[in-house]
């Protein structure tokens, strides 16, 4: 396995501390990165400038894609629902799907584009400590609106991926006590998943699968949460890389900018506590992994 420490000065946007950063993704039309900070603030980063930009978001967000006209498809927490970015600092939301969790205190969390352009998201119980199994993953188009699917039983699903055929799905499920990565069969035609399977059992490392991403070569990339790292995985399940990160607490990591091979990583910061031991909690870091990334798809019309 190699073995990679990053430092301090692949950190940017010192202005920017998140409490949970979220959903990175480079806009190829725009020529910039976009992601979430759960707590309800939409990001844009122009590289040319170094300069961020947030707007304000009414309800919580879980997880943000692209739409083909620049706009974003965010899961907030009563629903799917269009986000534009204005003038002003405020974003305009338009509910697409509303959604009825089977329990209180649930909302949306992790959520990618399929290589087709149909939307996968994931629900979950807010308060982890529970260790409820209650979240589900839930597929949402504009033609056939959110449905449902037959894969539950998660705490915490998270690391939604797609390998570069589209024809394996990933998921991971970040709670302490599971730490599990799956892999499905993917029907590219019909948009469902299928043959659920352990891919990587986790519960050996210290971290916790958070969000993840692909290369050209199919393998998987995982932000280790509480380890500070992000670990590579070969289609196989064998881990080959691990990037040891400034923060102990990275969610996601994103390939972009104009050649497809740089790496943005959104990170966690719960507060004071979390600063005392981890003084770059909620921090942006961007490097060059030595990989090339694809281009993530936005939700088709």
């Amino acid at each position: 396995m190699n073995l990679t420490t990053l430092g301090a000065d692949t950190l940017i946007c010192p202005e920017v501390r998140n409490a949970v950063g979220e959903s990175p993704v480079w806009d190829a039309n725009a020529a910039c990165w976009l992601w979430i900070d759960q707590a309800g603030k939409a990001f844009r980063l122009d590289p040319a400038t170094g300069q961020p930009r947030h707007w304000s978001v009414t309800e919580k967000i879980g997880s943000m894609v692209l739409r083909p006209d620049g706009g974003l498809v965010c899961s907030c927490e009563t629903g799917i629902f269009d986000v534009d970015l204005g003038e002003g600092d405020a974003a305009r939301i338009t509910r697409l799907a509303a959604i009825t969790h089977p329990k209180t205190g649930m909302r949306f969390n992790d959520g990618r584009c399929d290589r087709q352009g149909r939307l996968w998201v994931s629900t979950m119980v807010m308060d982890i400590s529970l260790g409820d199994p209650a979240g589900r993953w839930f597929r949402y188009t504009r033609q056939d609106g959110l449905m449902a699917s037959d894969f539950g039983g998660f705490v915490i699903p998270n690391g939604s991926a797609f390998s570069p055929d589209g024809k394996t799905m990933y998921c991971s499920d970040t709670h302490r006590d599971v730490r599990m990565l799956w892999q499905f069969d993917y029907d590219i035609h019909t948009g469902m998943p299928s043959n659920q399977r352990p891919f990587v059992d986790l519960r050996t490392e210290v971290g916790r699968p958070d969000g993840a991403a692909i290369d050209t070569d199919g393998c998987y990339w995982i932000c280790g949460l509480d380890e500070g790292c992000i670990m590579r995985f070969t289609p196989q399940g064998k881990l080959d890389r691990k990037i040891l990160t400034p923060m102990q607490k990275p969610t996601m990591c994103s390939f972009g900018g104009t050649d497809g091979q740089t790496m943005l990583v959104t990170s966690l910061c719960r507060g004071e506590k979390d600063l005392e031991t981890d003084p770059h909690a909620g921090r942006l870091l961007m490097f060059r992994p030595g990989a090339q990334g694809i281009v993530e798809p936005r939700l088709r019309a």
